[in-house]
């Protein structure tokens, strides 16, 4: 096994864990809030493929259209524990494939919502990368925070 290093995000919300979990595995929100972070970020946020298999041992697939080419993201599901954590292999290219970053999203209900601890362990090679790899999940919680705001609660 290769050293890893983490790259660690925390990020406040003022709505249920259950809401904030759901997000990440309804395909519908995740190209909303992906293709936010992405704009938010200067790149087109044009979202060509959100695929979910939510299950434990189930699969995603996001992919969006870049100016030179299409930036394509999967994974594995190795926890999946409403409303509490979600936990996935990361993969954006082949060889990373054999052995995959790993990021671990936790969420722990507060008085007003929930704080949601996103904790991204990767191979100690991309050390350098840790500030961009912070800045890209923080983009990304915010951005599922501004689609939640603005979307009706169901009960």
């Amino acid at each position: 096994m290769h050293e890893t290093v983490e790259a660690r995000v925390t990020h406040q919300f003022p709505m249920a864990a259950d809401r904030v979990y759901d997000a990440w595995l309804d395909p519908a929100q995740v190209r909303q809030w992906l293709a936010g972070a992405l704009r938010s970020h200067g790149l087109p946020g044009e979202i060509v493929r959100v695929e979910i298999d939510a299950r434990v041992g189930g699969s995603f697939f996001f992919s969006d259209r870049r100016p030179q080419m299409e930036a394509r993201h999967w994974g594995q599901y190795l926890v999946l524990d409403r409303p509490r954590q979600i936990q996935f292999t990361w993969i954006v290219d082949e060889s990373e494939a054999e052995q995959p970053s790993q990021v671990t999203l936790t969420l722990h209900p507060t008085g007003t919502g929930c704080t949601a601890d996103l904790v991204h362990s990767m191979n100690a090679a991309w050390r350098d990368y840790i500030p961009q790899t912070q800045a890209g999940w923080s983009r990304m919680l915010q951005h599922v925070e501004q689609l939640l705001a603005s979307a009706p609660k169901v009960n």
